[in-house]
């Protein structure tokens, strides 16, 4: 093949790239579901682990609870990583909120719907700025960090922890509960699905093979 043909099937590929960063498949919404549903049981349990945890710690149990807060910011960064598409992160935990909701009947109501969306929109945020292209632990931290700060004034105002003693010592302790369990932690699980090939045919495995 001559360099003249040559280049209009690279400058095809080039400018193709983009568009397919933002483009979603029937495939890529499914598995989103699929992680929403999944993820919303797994909460319900956690919501449980919470409970026990808080009668465990006594009189301290309010506030040592705030260690698993980073449990529920473990479905987005996971959707996101996987299909590499904008939105997966709020859609991913908006659909785990409906199951607790409406199938579980957690405690919370129709409010916690909101506080997934404010989550999973702090979460998908460093991914975002990265234009869904870099996925380092680093991004992963921040991403934890940035959905567990972002629900935390949310969650400060429903129940009333403005003006308290103990509210910033609450809020280092979400953010640092989101930064580990809610990001770093979803990168050591994001490493083990995509080891287990999975998740080939999603954007995570073309974008490991054209790394390669």
């Amino acid at each position: 093949m001559s360099g003249d043909s040559a280049a209009p099937v690279s400058a095809a590929r080039n400018t193709a790239a983009p568009g397919s960063a933002t483009r979603w498949s029937l495939r890529d919404l499914m598995l989103v579901v699929v992680l929403g549903v999944v993820f919303g049981f797994l909460y319900w349990g956690l919501v449980q682990g919470w409970i026990a945890l808080s009668a465990l710690a006594g009189p301290f149990g309010d506030l040592v609870q705030h260690v698993l807060l980073g449990g529920w910011l473990l479905v987005a960064p996971l959707a996101i990583a996987i299909v590499r598409r904008p939105f997966a992160g709020v859609v991913s935990e908006v659909i785990a909120s409906v199951i607790e909701v409406v199938f579980l009947g957690s405690a919370v109501g129709p409010t916690l719907l909101i506080a997934a969306a404010i989550q999973g929109a702090g979460s998908e945020l460093p991914f975002a700025a990265g234009r869904y292209r870099s996925y380092g632990w680093v991004r992963y931290m921040l991403s934890g960090a940035l959905g567990a700060g972002a629900v935390f004034f949310y969650s400060a105002f429903r129940s009333g922890w403005y003006g308290t003693d103990l509210f910033w010592t609450r809020f280092v302790i979400q953010v640092l509960s989101g930064a580990i369990v809610g990001g770093l932690l979803a990168k050591v699980l994001v490493l083990a699905i995509a080891r287990t090939g999975a998740v080939d045919n999603f954007a995570i495995g073309r974008d490991t093979a054209a790394a390669r």
